[in-house]
């Protein structure tokens, strides 16, 4: 699968690098992802694109190809470390399987709310973690905000954590993911997000976690009737370079495709809030069932997975930092 990729992708490069013979030289950049094209993330790539290419005066372009025309989220990652792509988008619990500080992202109730994750993220602690990839050949760009992550299921509603007991829930394939569900009760099973659907269907598993665009865009609420917005979790999505790529770029380029990571970041955000409460009510309306349990049964839960790290002064003192941030709407009732 690796290599028909890669063969695509060079004969794509040869005649889009730069330009056809006789017209200003272009640098274009291939982007790939999984998500479809209505999602606020690939909306958000778009955006960058088009910015990009603005201030480039059509020097720079990118040309996306989403919905997992290209791979999966860690075949993406691997055609970045051997340079066959260029960019790509993942969340932050596939990146930790390749640079591991990104596991902080996925604990669970990390953050206080969405005014504490994009200031951690756009501070010091975010800078810190995109840089990280670099050893691994991946370099972080900007972080995209994929909402909070909630469980959806097919027969019985989940009240509690309690509920979770006994049911095989889909995760992504995330050591810190894992965790959580084991540690509130229920099965975690590993599946790539395209093949979800199907296994909802046949009963492979007996619901999932994630966002109310994902929920709602994947048509998941076709098999699953029942979402509950506990927020577990609030892992973001990152903006990838493969640091080969990122090394044939002059300074200007640079800078060029820096800004218009940044700008495409907070249009994103703005489109996901409103695509947030369109996408509960789309979901309502096609007989779903929101339930809004309380989060701290669910908080108290996965306390102890904060332990492990006391031993790992490195991550442990990233955590401490993101606790540490303050915000405008700060309050520390119900942080861990």
């Amino acid at each position: 699968m690796i290599r028909s990729i890669t063969l695509l992708l060079y004969l794509t490069g040869i005649f889009t690098l730069f330009g056809c013979e006789g017209e200003e030289k272009v640098r274009v950049l291939r982007l790939a992802h999984g998500l479809d094209m209505t999602h606020p993330v690939h909306k958000g790539m778009e955006f960058m694109a088009t910015d990009l290419e603005k201030r480039s005066n059509g020097q720079m372009k990118i040309t996306i190809y989403p919905s997992g025309q290209l791979g999966a989220e860690r075949e993406c990652l691997e055609l970045l470390q051997i340079g066959s792509l260029d960019m790509t988008k993942v969340s932050a619990s596939v990146m930790e399987n390749f640079a591991p500080d990104y596991q902080v992202l996925s604990l669970p109730y990390i953050f206080r709310d969405r005014e504490h994750s994009y200031t951690v993220l756009d501070g010091e602690v975010g800078r810190q973690l995109l840089e990280e990839g670099e050893k691994y050949r991946l370099k972080g760009l900007c972080f995209y905000d994929a909402g909070s992550r909630s469980f959806y299921t097919k027969d019985r509603p989940i009240m509690a954590p309690e509920d979770l007991h006994g049911l095989k829930i889909r995760v992504q394939k995330s050591k810190t993911a894992v965790e959580m569900i084991e540690h509130l009760g229920g099965s975690p099973t590993p599946i790539p997000w395209g093949e979800l659907y199907t296994a909802l269907q046949q009963g492979v598993v007996d619901g999932a976690e994630n966002n109310p665009p994902s929920f709602f865009f994947s048509r998941h609420y076709e098999v699953c009737k029942y979402y509950t917005i506990n927020e577990h979790s609030s892992v973001p999505d990152v903006l990838i370079i493969g640091t080969s790529t990122w090394s044939k770029l002059n300074d200007q380029e640079k800078e060029w495709l820096r800004a218009a990571a940044l700008e495409s970041a907070t249009f994103q955000r703005e489109l996901w809030q409103k695509s947030e409460m369109e996408c509960l009510e789309a979901v309502k309306k096609e007989g779903v069932e929101v339930i809004y349990p309380p989060k701290k049964p669910f908080s108290e839960k996965v306390t102890s997975m904060y332990e492990q790290y006391e031993a790992q002064p490195r991550l442990a003192d990233i955590i401490r930092r993101i606790r540490a941030v303050n915000t405008s709407s700060d309050t520390q009732e119900g942080s861990l």
